[in-house]
């Protein structure tokens, strides 16, 4: 009864288990209601309980929902039905666009299981009254296969899920579902100082950050980050796209769909450290379904070889420009995207896996040899269309314009060689080389691979004494913009680095100085990650709390300004990472910007590339004890940051200490090695 006054309200997620709850009472009675997706037997589990016998009542309706937007004349139908005297319905199908037939259809079901007390099903509605406790099964499903079928039976998958788990016991699904969540989860700890704030209430704890330290909050923070990635991208599932699979609108921002001009990436960042490497197959094969269209695109579109993909897809895996020239001319995305499937070989050194997608990286490179043009000047080769993401130039012929396309008033980004083209295509040419080194299939294109990577725009310093983020040493037309394309190669790239090209780096932090540390939500993620690979702690630190105040729900989902995303909270997780361990110059670094109020703390089942898992604890800023697993057998090259003895199964083996404060020591798949001071 709402009329009713409600007590003792509490809702939590149990990062733990995965299991979310409510708890609360009215009259003297407390109601609990627990939830968990179970992805081994593909249901939602609900379970409603209360403290006093025949206490549970309730009415139930199973609601589609419409694109409203489309007014009445929407075509996304559905119907709700009751299903016997236990269950309701709902079969439904996508709208028509464009004049395409919507061929999604899907189907949704619920079955209740009350223990005493009454339940009906009334046309669309399900009573139960006066139930000790009760147990809701919901199971859904599509008739798509993949981007080519949509021939599945959607109302068999449904009632094959509902078959398989008729026999079982709550307890006994709920189980399984949490051993499920926990095998991924668990295999990573990370542990920062607690305060008094720690032990609030989430958006007390928010609410409180500028004035009272609560490091713990950022370990929150990450693992809820993981929780997201282990909840909505496993092998099978699609990839986590802008809401993940929070969306709850049938007209979402930017479509629910993949950006691929940062938020598709950064939803990964931390992926692979994080120990979920598994959570990055979805990525993966989307990757290698875009080559297909990607294909036709490079030929058709440019008259080129290889695959192109721009800045964003669907289900259907179009590569083809979309949304406008301003955001179309991102010739990179699908480069982007290779780069990251590379980095997934940098962490499990699976040479296997690196044949299996070396078609990829070369059509992605092939793409691009014929696409290059020499800059005006004949000294360089640049991309030609080019756009740096969402940013105007500010220029001669960039002017804000009614454009027929939007319909609206504008602004063109459109111009040659932008920097993070530039960027991208540096690692990926360098990627193919080194993987063309490893498997030795094609050295004749490698080797003019390397020759055209060597003519390609190095990073230029504008007047102003930033990184230009152009070719052209060009100003932008907005001031503080939230995206920061001419730092990829900064972090998450492999271009810029503060030990190799020092040169750079004073640019580097006019940029981030001059934007701010505003913005977006995914905007101050990636600022975090910039200032940890500058070894900048205490400003990623101080990043991470404007954050935390002003683009985080107290759920701790990101904010793209006001719409839900997950890319911030991925991102910001990849910031913590980078905060206390980066491996991607060949040494494992660890703290290497450490903020003052993190001056203790743990880290467990952290991975580095190379093909290494790690334990480490610190107290007082310094590290204290290291356990490295070794996967791959490769030799181990860290810097813990002192003196330490190098031993396997309690026996000092040898190491030996370089130039810039590293050990090295030779591994052995399997092994694990200590670092004793």
């Amino acid at each position: 009864n709402n009329q009713q006054e409600v007590t003792g309200y509490k809702r939590w997620l149990d990062l733990n288990t995965g299991i979310a709850g409510v708890e609360y009472s009215i009259n003297n009675v407390s109601y609990r209601r627990e939830v968990i997706s179970s992805a081994t037997d593909q249901v939602v589990l609900v379970r409603i309980t209360a403290n006093k016998p025949g206490a549970v009542s309730f009415k139930a309706q199973l609601r589609g929902c419409r694109n409203q937007a489309h007014s009445n004349y929407a075509t996304d139908y559905f119907r709700m039905d009751g299903v016997g005297q236990d269950g309701l319905m709902i079969n439904g199908k996508s709208a028509d666009n464009l004049g395409i037939e919507g061929k999604i259809r899907y189907k949704v079901q619920l079955k209740a299981i009350p223990e005493g007390g009454t339940m009906k099903v009334a046309n669309d509605y399900l009573t139960i009254e006066n139930a000790d406790a009760v147990t809701l099964f919901i199971a859904a499903a599509t008739n798509f296969v993949n981007y080519k079928d949509v021939s599945a039976d959607q109302e068999k998958r449904v009632a094959d899920y509902l078959n398989q788990v008729e026999d079982k016991s709550y307890d006994e699904l709920l189980s399984a579902a949490v051993k499920d969540y926990q095998k991924y989860f668990k295999r990573v700890s990370l542990e920062l100082p607690k305060t008094e704030n720690s032990f609030l209430p989430t958006d007390k704890r928010m609410a409180g950050i500028a004035d009272n330290p609560d490091p713990s909050l950022a370990a929150l923070c990450y693992n809820f980050a993981r929780y997201i990635l282990i909840s909505s991208s496993r092998p099978g599932t699609q990839p986590a796209n802008l809401q993940g699979i929070w969306n709850e609108d049938m007209n979402p921002s930017w479509d629910s769909k993949y950006t691929t001009n940062i938020n598709t990436e950064m939803n990964y960042w931390p992926a692979e450290s994080g120990n979920l490497a598994e959570c990055v197959e979805p990525l993966i094969k989307m990757v290698k379904e875009l080559t297909d269209q990607g294909a036709l695109v490079a030929k058709e579109h440019y008259g080129a070889n290889g695959w192109v993909f721009h800045q964003n897809t669907d289900l259907w895996r179009v590569a083809a420009p979309m949304d406008g020239p301003c955001w179309g001319t991102f010739t990179v995305g699908g480069a982007w995207l290779t780069n990251m499937l590379y980095e997934h070989y940098l962490f499990n050194q699976d040479e296997a896996y690196l044949k299996e997608i070396y078609p990829v990286m070369k059509g992605a490179v092939q793409f691009f040899i014929d696409f290059l043009v020499e800059d005006p000047q004949g000294k360089w080769l640049v991309t030609n269309p080019s756009t740096s993401p969402e940013n105007p130039p500010k220029g001669p012929g960039y002017e804000y314009f009614f454009d027929e396309v939007t319909g609206s008033y504008y602004f063109t980004t459109i111009c040659y060689g932008s920097s993070i083209d530039i960027q991208i295509l540096t690692d990926l040419f360098a990627n193919y080389i080194e993987t063309e080194n490893i498997l030795n299939l094609d050295k004749e294109f490698s080797a003019k691979v390397l020759q055209t990577k060597k003519r390609l725009a190095p990073p230029q310093i504008g007047k102003d004494g930033t990184l230009q983020e152009w070719t052209e040493d060009f100003q932008q037309m907005e001031e503080k913009h939230r995206h920061f394309s001419h730092m990829y190669g900064l972090y998450p790239g492999n271009v810029i680095s503060a030990k190799r090209t020092p040169q750079y780096i004073k640019a580097c932090e006019a940029v981030l100085n001059q934007r701010g540390d505003g913005s977006t939500g995914f905007s101050r993620a990636w600022k975090m990650a910039l200032w940890a690979r500058l070894f900048d702690g205490n400003r990623a630190n101080k990043i991470f709390k404007g954050y935390i105040q002003e683009q985080c729900y107290p759920q701790l989902f990101a904010k793209c300004g006001t719409p839900l995303q997950i890319d911030g909270t991925m991102g910001v997780a990849a910031g913590i990472t980078e905060i206390l361990i980066q491996s991607h110059e060949g040494v494992i670094e660890l703290l290497p910007a450490l903020p003052d109020e993190w001056d203790a703390g743990s880290f467990s089942g952290v991975c580095a590339r190379g093909g290494f898992q790690l334990n480490l604890k610190w107290e007082n800023k310094n590290i204290t004890e290291v356990d490295v697993l070794s996967s791959a057998g490769k030799t181990c090259i860290i810097n813990p940051g002192g003196k330490f003895t190098v031993t396997k199964d309690g026996k000092k083996i040898a190491s030996k200490y370089n130039n810039n404060g590293s050990i090295e020591f030779k591994t052995t798949k399997g092994g694990l090695y200590k670092l004793i001071r």
